[in-house]
């Protein structure tokens, strides 16, 4: 079955094979050549269910089609590099990630994670206070949000009791006040909306 061949047009050559089977033969090799590219940087994971594989496959496919898009569109984009895909692929995450990090009004918990997110705002903050950035190649240029900064507990590295429950009370935690870094638990902290601070 084909959308291109409408009749079962057959080939002058010896075998008199269709028309349709030739043409099938002769481009099949696109898909192949796809799957053999797109395997070398994939972001598929083992799963059991197959909307995941058809999504990790969309991620995959589009990313290597932006790839050749913007390498087109600009062929002195690091001129003489042996990993250029790697390099897209470095900075269109870091792009497509950067706008969400900014935007984070509570640290996360892990001591990694937040350290990741205060040194995107940091960074956004020294530009947006008129420093001038390092000049890094990126596939898009989004408008940059300035970041909230939440007074919201933040977590720590170590746990301790909390600052404000009774002596009896073992309530160990690893969030601290952003203020003057006593440890507080759930129970003590206060949370406030972006306008009544």
């Amino acid at each position: 079955m084909s959308t291109l061949h409408k009749d079962a047009a057959v080939s002058n050559r010896e075998d008199k094979k269709p028309h349709i089977i030739l043409d099938y033969n002769k481009n099949k090799g696109g898909v192949d050549n796809l799957d053999k590219v797109t395997a070398v940087y994939s972001c598929k994971r083992m799963t059991a269910r197959w909307p995941l594989v058809v999504f990790y496959n969309i991620l995959d496919v589009t990313a290597y089609n932006s790839f050749v898009l913007w390498t087109e569109i600009n062929p002195t984009w690091y001129p003489g590099k042996p990993q250029k895909r790697r390099l897209f692929l470095e900075v269109l995450g870091r792009e497509l990630v950067e706008p969400l990090i900014k935007r984070r009004q509570v640290l996360p918990r892990t001591p990694a994670s937040a350290s990741v997110v205060l040194a995107v705002q940091r960074r956004v903050s020294s530009t947006s206070a008129g420093a001038s950035p390092s000049p890094s190649p990126s596939p898009t240029k989004a408008a940059r949000p300035s970041p909230i900064k939440a007074p919201s507990p933040s977590p720590s590295a170590k746990r301790k009791r909390c600052r404000f429950c009774p002596s009896k009370k073992d309530n160990k935690t690893t969030i601290t006040c952003q203020k003057c870094c006593v440890h507080i638990c759930k129970k003590h902290t206060i949370t406030l909306c972006h306008f009544c601070r």
